[in-house]
């Protein structure tokens, strides 16, 4: 199965592979790494049942621009209906009321969102060891520190959980897990992303970017 999502595109619409197989095989891939602590959660029903809709719009023509795609999403970016817990306890039980403008937009070009990635707690460290539901590990060596914040999308991406991930960056929380997991990391201009439905922390200064395994992606 295809890590880069390019390759997968071309292979879901020529009909030789679909979207419910690639969530079934990016579940299976989270599972078999669950010690590396990279998702702090999986959605697979609503995932799984996503794919059967966006197959069924590949058959129909009608699928949007980002069809496939599967996304981590880091816990600090709003997802209707699932928790935004920032990695902190202090949030534990809350569920976000709506998408952020990111997410929606993902949402709305027919990405699907796996699950919800580790991070540091409140976004604020560079080694996603400040996280309260454990530290990330680096998936080529687990004696290393993946970077932070955005340290479970880096590793997500690294070891082809999901074929993006979203990530923030305030002072170098995409740049540096990007650099440390060896993949790609973009940091979009200031505004360039809306920040609406993103838990700031330094809202002069945050950024939501995206992880991917090559610059096409």
């Amino acid at each position: 199965m295809h890590a880069d999502y390019r390759s997968t595109r071309i292979d879901l619409f020529s009909g030789r592979v679909t979207c419910e197989q690639l969530v079934l095989h990016f579940l299976q891939r989270i599972e078999a790494h669950k010690q590396l602590n990279a998702f702090l959660e999986t959605f697979p029903e609503e995932a799984l049942e996503r794919a059967k809709a966006i197959d069924q719009k590949i058959k129909n023509g009608t699928a949007g621009l980002l069809a496939g795609l599967v996304v981590g999403n880091k816990d600090v970016i709003n997802h209707k209906g699932h928790p935004t817990t920032s990695a902190s306890k202090i949030l534990g039980g809350y569920k976000s009321l709506y998408n952020a403008t990111a997410v929606q937009r993902l949402l709305d070009a027919d990405a699907i969102i796996i699950g919800r990635c580790n991070c540091d707690e409140f976004a604020m460290g560079s080694s996603n060891e400040n996280s309260a539901y454990g530290v990330v590990k680096n998936g080529f060596d687990e004696s290393r520190v993946p970077g932070g914040s955005s340290g479970g999308s880096a590793v997500a991406v690294q070891m082809r959980l999901c074929h993006v991930a979203l990530g923030t960056d305030t002072g170098g929380s995409i740049r540096q897990p990007a650099s440390f997991c060896g993949v790609v990391g973009v940091t979009p201009p200031y505004g360039r992303v809306s920040r609406y439905g993103l838990t700031a922390f330094a809202s002069s200064l945050d950024h939501i970017g995206p992880f991917a395994r090559n610059v096409s992606d």
